[in-house]
C-alpha cells in the first residue's frame, strides 16, 4: 500500500511548490501531466533546503540542516522517506537517474548559506550559483528529456544558464532582504549600499545573456516541457525588464514584484506563441 503514501508525498510536494511560489507553480502546471509531479517534487526538495538556511532563524539551522541531509541520504539509499518531500524527491531522482553530483553541489551551496555573507570573487559568486541554481535546471532538464542522455547533453549549457537567470534575477529583486535580514550579499564588485545605475547595468547585462543562451534551449525542449519552461521565461524577463526601468534606489528600498494581472497577460501571450510555433 506504499502507493497511497506515495501519493500523499506527491501532493505535499504539490502543496510547497503552490504555497512558496504561486509564478512558479503556474509555470509548471503548464507543463504536460506525464511530467509535471516530477518537478513539483524537484521544487519542494530545494525549497526545504533553501528554507532552513533562509528563515529558520529562532532554530539552531546547522543541526537541522545536517539532520536534513542525512535524512536525504538515506532517502536516496533507501528508497523511501518518512519525510514526504525527500519520499518525493528520490522518485523522481531514481526514476529519470539524476546523477548524484547535481544534489551534492545543490547541498553544498545551501550549507555555504549557513555562514558565508559576501561573495567576492567571481570564482566563489559562479561556484555558489552553479550549486543552487544551475544544478536544478539540470535536474529538471533530466525529467523534461526523460533519460536520454544525448538530449540532455546538447540542451545542458542553456538549462545551466536559465537556472542562472532566474537565479540572478532573484538576487536582484531581493537585494534589501538579503541584505538587511541575512546580511548577505552575492553580486561580486558591487557595493549594494551604494549601487548605481552603472553597476546595475552591469548586472542586467550579464542576466540578459544568461536569457539569451537559456532561450536556445528552450526552443529545442520536447513539446511535454516548452510551453511550461517557455511560461517561465517570460515571467523572469518582464521582472528583469521591471527591474531594469527601476531606479537603484527603489530596488534597495522595495521588493519590485510582477502583478498578477501581468502574470496572466504573460501566460496567454506565451500560449499564444507557442500555440503558433513561435517559439
Amino acid at each position: 500500500m506504499k502507493t497511497i503514501f506515495d501519493d500523499v508525498s506527491y501532493t505535499c510536494s504539490k502543496i510547497v511548490t503552490q504555497s512558496y511560489s504561486t509564478s512558479f507553480a503556474l509555470a509548471t502546471k503548464m507543463l504536460d501531466n506525464s511530467i509535471r509531479s516530477d518537478i513539483y517534487n524537484i521544487y519542494g526538495f530545494v525549497r526545504f533546503a533553501d528554507e532552513i538556511v533562509d528563515t529558520f532563524h529562532d532554530y539552531n539551522k546547522v543541526e537541522l540542516f545536517e539532520k536534513f541531509e542525512q535524512a536525504l541520504e538515506d532517502a536516496l539509499k533507501n528508497r523511501i522517506s518518512l519525510n514526504p518531500i525527500l519520499n518525493s524527491f528520490q522518485h523522481t531522482y531514481h526514476t529519470y537517474d539524476i546523477p548524484k553530483h547535481l544534489v551534492d553541489a545543490f547541498m553544498k551551496s545551501m550549507r555555504m548559506d549557513l555562514s558565508k555573507k559576501k561573495y567576492t570573487t567571481h570564482a566563489e559568486y559562479k561556484e555558489y550559483i552553479y550549486g543552487s541554481a544551475d544544478v536544478v535546471g539540470l535536474m529538471c532538464l533530466c525529467v523534461f528529456v526523460k533519460g536520454d542522455k544525448e538530449k540532455y547533453e546538447n540542451l545542458k549549457e542553456s538549462a545551466m544558464a536559465l537556472g542562472s537567470a532566474f537565479q540572478k534575477v532573484n538576487f536582484l529583486r531581493d537585494l534589501k532582504a538579503d541584505f538587511e535580514q541575512l546580511e548577505r550579499t552575492y553580486f561580486p564588485n558591487t557595493n549594494l549600499m551604494e549601487l548605481d545605475e552603472a553597476s546595475k547595468r552591469r548586472i542586467v547585462d550579464e542576466i540578459k545573456a544568461d536569457f539569451a543562451l537559456g532561450y536556445s534551449g528552450i526552443v529545442r525542449l520536447p513539446a511535454e516541457a516548452k510551453f511550461g519552461v517557455y511560461t517561465a521565461y517570460k515571467y523572469y524577463y518582464k521582472l528583469l525588464k521591471k527591474l531594469q526601468g527601476t531606479p537603484p534606489l527603489e530596488i534597495k528600498n522595495t521588493r519590485i514584484r510582477v502583478p498578477n494581472y501581468q502574470k496572466f497577460g504573460l501566460l496567454a501571450q506565451s500560449y499564444v506563441n507557442y500555440k503558433l510555433q513561435l517559439v
